[in-house]
């Protein structure tokens, strides 16, 4: 690809960097649209429902004769599962009216509406038109929805709503503080995919340390496989295995410095040696030629074709690509591999979260029963019905017992249920969108990987980036809690 090597002295060995970095005392979660809405105050807005009498069966106090609105982003999720979830709505309260709505025009339909303080009750705030959701809470738009995972569950009345989520979901809803102002509903899976056939035919299990790593890839390589490859033109995919590696080499506390854009969070030990080991995979030719001029598409046909032992992704690439993964590939996803029995958190340790994100306006006419129309889709049966369909997972931690599960789909609930507690969420993709894809993504790591720059003057480079977005008075600044 025309790209220059740097052949310098690497300076201190992966091993040696773990153990410093032990004597030191290690310090220690795709996202949101690019699309910005220019969210304003709103108008006087409507009259608000009365609300209802809290029973057992209607903890929050929905007005059983008020209206609902519901309008959901058409995508690739369809909109069958969000009508079934409105026709439970409906038997519950038979008196109400719910209009539902599905479109990918969410900006342009509803921004005007929110302007006016006229917007729907319930919100799925996402696709290309998603209203930024920075400046909805920033401006006061959002109601908190605290409420509803404080109320007891749809199935079981036992359990709040917020015990019955999967890790992350509710910080995922977080800006500042307590208030949670979104209900992410799907679920994602982000880690190394890769094909059981593959690594059979190699005889050789999904290596857990990085030496272990190498020596498979050097073994793939003699059969003219590479070992790895991934989206060159969008190198923003090599966070998906490479922040839990982080994370499981130093610690939870390393990715929320970086969240919080500390001063030298990128100079951690932890980082300096996950980002020296995925460069030897470049220096080690273990990476499909080519790759950095590879777009997502591309680099996935080509790893589904047998090219390339390992890619970084999310799970929506079982879907993305089923046209060109063979039936008998056997898709399977694993959470990253370590660099040793040194690290901070164990081997499964992966990156899991929400996406889908479902929000209910601070102006709703009846967000009591936006809350309930929620509640009802994070139940059992509605989560089942929506996994059954779009071969997702929803927030419910659960609702695939009894469903035939894709490959890709099996192996990702397999791995979540191996990681238990230790699930990441880094949150720079959400947080702060262009500092995540643009410069440490494109810049940083894209330029690193197609060997144009060295690990540390990757790291030097995106600290600068990191500090330039720390010191910019135009970007709300969030931090974790």
């Amino acid at each position: 690809m025309g790209s220059t090597a740097h052949h310098r002295a690497e300076g201190v060995g992966r091993r040696n960097l773990i153990k410093r970095s032990v004597a030191l005392g290690l310090v220690a979660t795709p996202g949101m649209g690019l699309l910005s809405a220019c969210a304003s105050s709103g108008g006087d807005g409507q009259e608000k429902a009365e609300q209802g009498k809290k029973t057992a069966k209607n903890p929050l106090g929905v007005n059983d004769t008020a209206g609902l609105e519901f309008v959901l982003f058409d995508g690739g999720f369809g909109k069958e599962y969000a009508e079934d979830a409105v026709k439970i709505y409906e038997h519950d309260f038979p008196k109400a009216k719910v209009k539902f709505a599905a479109t990918q025009k969410i900006q342009s339909t509803l921004q005007p509406r929110f302007n006016q303080g006229t917007p729907p009750d319930l919100i799925d705030n996402s696709g290309a038109e998603q209203m930024d959701m920075g400046v909805l809470v920033g401006k006061n738009q959002l109601t908190d929805l605290t409420a509803l995972l404080d109320a007891p569950s749809y199935d079981d009345p036992k359990k709040k709503v917020r015990d019955t989520l999967r890790p992350g979901i509710v910080e995922m809803g977080q800006f500042d503080g307590d208030p949670v102002w979104i209900l992410y509903y799907a679920y994602t899976v982000y880690g190394v995919w890769y094909s059981q056939k593959a690594l059979d035919s190699l005889d050789a299990a999904y290596p857990e340390t990085w030496d272990d790593m190498l020596a498979l890839c050097a073994k793939a390589k003699k059969r003219g496989i590479a070992g790895w490859t991934y989206a060159g033109k969008y190198p923003y995919y090599i966070p998906f295995s490479l922040y839990p590696m982080i994370g499981k080499v130093g610690g939870r506390e390393v990715l929320d410095a970086i969240d919080n854009l500390e001063p030298n969070a990128w100079k951690h030990p932890a980082v300096k040696a996950c980002f020296e080991a995925y460069y030897e995979l470049y220096k080690k030719g273990y990476i499909l030629q080519g790759t950095p001029g590879l777009d997502h598409i591309q680099s996935q046909t080509a790893w589904a074709k047998g090219k390339a032992l390992f890619l970084p992704n999310g799970s929506w690439v079982e879907n993305e690509s089923a046209n060109v993964i063979p039936s008998d590939f056997g898709l399977a996803v694993s959470a990253p591999s370590g660099l040793d029995s040194s690290d901070k958190l164990p081997f499964g340790t992966i990156w899991a979260s929400g996406g889908e994100p479902f929000i209910v306006p601070a102006k709703a006419k009846n967000a009591e029963g936006g809350m309930e129309q929620l509640r009802i889709m994070l139940s059992e049966a509605s989560s089942k019905n929506f996994t059954a369909k779009v071969k997702s997972l929803t927030a419910f931690n659960g609702g695939t017992s009894g469903i035939t599960l894709t490959p890709g789909l099996k192996s990702g609930v397999a791995a979540l249920e191996n990681a238990g507690s230790n699930v990441v969420n880094p949150r720079l993709q959400d947080w702060y969108v262009q500092l995540q894809k643009e410069k440490i993504g494109v810049s940083g790591l894209g330029e690193m990987m197609a060997g144009r720059l060295t690990p540390a003057e990757a790291i030097k480079k995106i600290q600068a980036f990191a500090d330039e977005a720390a010191k910019d008075s135009s970007i709300k600044h969030y931090k974790h809690q």
